[in-house]
């Protein structure tokens, strides 16, 4: 691939983007305003001055040749300016933009052709969402049926999986092992990986599988398995929101209302003990002088009981007018919804959220979907993200997180995980050493936008999962590059591994009615799905037009795989014996390969070792070799002396 890839912007994200281009092997052409020019990074790119929005400017960057136009600034009406341009000016380049709003994102997409919108914290999201859940992350992808992650783990010792063949250990969590990395030897990736690989401490083991299978494998791993979600009783989360909202109310209702029920009360025995009334009327006497001010009758009562009774109009008059005034006032300044989500936040084993921006809510999304009880925390009570949670069935608190106090009274001493995707960096670093002092087990997972400063963080500060979004979030913008079939990028014990999702075409001769291990073999890719079912048991069905079919394969062999280029016809399957038992089974095989008549294959059948088939691509001959291994016949593929041209 000659023609460039042209990158408009180099913020933080950009440069992301610029590594992973480069780990791909695209040739770039790069433009900013203030690019860096002695900047070792862009050693021998071609690098153009200037705004993106200009023609000239994209013209000087050659877009009209390009192939691809990436977009990465921080500002949407830039992006959507740049798109739009780069549109007129090459109408087969594709265009894959960054958008922060979440309304353009997908009606941008399906309003010009060939274009992708791709939002940073719905990449990011559903990542630290699955870091939270399970302590670890690589990637995420859908098939069917349900979330798939890609996840790393490294066997340890004395303890499960180790000694297990990686087929048992897949068979138990339902993973998918796309790699292993041997603790003495070089790794292997995809369909290199044999399941009758026996795992030893320090191996390590990249799969891909369902976040609720892979979870409990990951944190026996780690050694940190956590308990579930822990309720307290009934009463105890009562009195435990009582006690909270009691904390809330100002200091000026706590005054005010003893002293109105004080002289309530002295009325009461004033009227029952004084003037001969039943209790109930010494009650209901009380109000009706204090609250209405009413006439009672009072001609034949003694002179200081009209005393009293004028008294007590007057200082049920102002009690009670103070009291609606400042119970008024504080109510409409109240902030009781946090005290009143105390009742459903759960004693430990939750996930807390800090910060209910876009990340944030998203994340809280994910989290849900996977099942997981969340607890969310704001400083901001106009955010509408609030509501929307507590909708959701999740409470949301106002506060800061950087407060210890707000922290426990969602009780993250006790969480199994603390996300802080604030947008505050350095909130969020003071969230993860608060929690860490909190609870050294717990899981804390920190967004930051600085790859550098993210590994200080995790090297120095001991926060394991410090996260730097435009590491997770390049990839997934140069996958977009390749078509909207490629779901996701991850980089795997030093490679490129590339999720993606592909249909055969009719015309489609590279595919179509080939078996699926042919193909897989042919272009290396590893099938996990086909038409949103496991492949497993049917490795030798003929794909079809229309076959959906999702696999894994780096990213090299997945460029061969979108362009279709032929596999090389350099194979052929020799048969060396056929048991008598297998012969009527054999019959139409060899029929079918060699193209012969019946008494043909007879013959041929009869006086091994022969030539089966000839002028077979290898995935084709293993194909053959596994269905004559079914049937115990002893074959062999071995290089074709003249191979068929594709």
């Amino acid at each position: 691939m000659d023609r460039p890839v042209v990158l408009c912007g180099l913020g933080r994200m950009g440069w992301r983007v610029l590594e992973s281009l480069r780990s791909a092997n695209q040739p770039v052409t790069v433009i900013d305003k203030h690019p860096p020019t002695d900047d070792p990074r862009l050693a021998g790119l071609t690098v153009v001055t200037g705004d993106c929005r200009r023609p000239d400017v994209l013209v000087r960057a050659g877009v009209r040749e390009a192939r691809a136009v990436l977009i990465a600034t921080g500002d949407d009406l830039v992006n959507v300016s740049a798109a739009l341009l780069v549109r007129q000016l090459n109408a087969d380049a594709r265009v894959v933009l960054r958008m922060f709003n979440q309304n353009l994102l997908d009606r941008l997409g399906g309003a010009v052709k060939n274009t992708v919108a791709l939002s940073v914290s719905g990449l990011v999201a559903p990542l630290l969402a699955l870091t939270a859940a399970t302590g670890e992350a690589l990637g995420a992808f859908k098939l069917d049926a349900g979330a798939q992650q890609v996840a790393e783990f490294v066997v340890a010792d004395g303890a499960d999986p180790a000694g297990r063949t990686l087929a048992d250990v897949a068979s138990q969590y339902r993973f998918v092992p796309l790699a292993v990395a041997p603790a003495g030897g070089g790794p292997r990736f995809l369909l290199d990986v044999r399941g009758d690989t026996r795992l030893s401490p320090g191996d390590r083991v990249v799969v891909a599988g369902p976040p609720a299978a892979l979870r409990p494998l990951l944190e026996k791993v780690r050694g940190d398995l956590l308990p579930g979600v822990r309720w307290a009783g009934t009463v105890r989360r009562w009195v435990r929101t009582a006690v909270t909202t009691l904390g809330e109310v100002d200091l000026s209702v706590k005054v005010i209302t003893p002293v109105l029920f004080v002289a309530l009360f002295a009325s009461t025995l004033t009227f029952r003990y004084g003037l001969d009334s039943t209790w109930a009327d010494g009650v209901y006497q009380t109000v009706s002088v204090m609250a209405t001010g009413a006439e009672l009758r009072g001609d034949q009562r003694p002179e200081w009981a009209k005393v009293f009774l004028s008294g007590l109009k007057l200082v049920g008059a102002a009690l009670v007018a103070g009291f609606t005034a400042i119970l008024t006032q504080y109510l409409i300044r109240a902030k009781l919804g946090g005290a009143l989500e105390v009742r459903r936040v759960p004693d430990g084993g939750h996930v807390v959220v800090c910060g209910l921006g876009n990340v944030g809510y998203r994340c809280v999304e994910e989290l849900v979907a996977l099942g997981e009880r969340a607890v969310a925390i704001d400083r901001t009570n106009d955010n509408p993200f609030i509501a929307t949670c507590r909708r959701k069935g999740v409470p949301a608190f106002v506060g800061s997180a950087t407060v210890a106090e707000v922290l426990r009274q969602a009780r993250a001493d006790a969480a199994k995980a603390v996300v802080a995707v604030t947008d505050s960096e350095l909130a969020n670093l003071e969230i993860a050493l608060l929690v860490k002092d909190m609870n050294p087990a717990s899981r804390v997972v920190v967004r930051l936008s600085d790859p550098l400063f993210a590994g200080a963080v995790r090297e120095a500060a001991g926060v394991r999962h410090a996260v730097a979004v435009p590491a997770i979030a390049a990839p997934a913008f140069v996958a977009a590059l390749f078509g909207d079939s490629v779901q996701t990028l991850v980089t795997a014990l030093g490679r490129t591994l590339v999720v993606v999702e592909f249909a055969p075409q009719p015309d489609d001769p590279c595919l179509v009615g080939k078996s699926l291990r042919a193909a897989a073999v042919d272009y290396r890719f590893l099938p996990l799905a086909l038409n949103g079912q496991s492949p497993a048991g049917i490795p030798d069905r003929r794909l079809k037009p229309g076959d959906r079919i999702t696999a894994v394969a780096e990213l090299p062999d997945m460029e061969r795989l979108l362009r279709r280029e032929p596999a090389a016809k350099d194979r052929r399957v020799i048969v060396e014996s056929v048991p008598k038992t297998a012969r009527e089974a054999l019959l139409p095989v060899i029929r079918a390969v060699r193209h012969c008549s019946q008494e043909e294959a007879y013959k041929v059948l009869g006086s091994p070792p022969f030539v089966a088939a000839e002028g077979l691509t290898r995935g084709e001959a293993d194909a053959l070799l596994a269905q004559l291994g079914r049937e115990r016949v002893a074959a062999r593929a071995e290089a074709d002396d003249v191979a068929v041209p594709p």
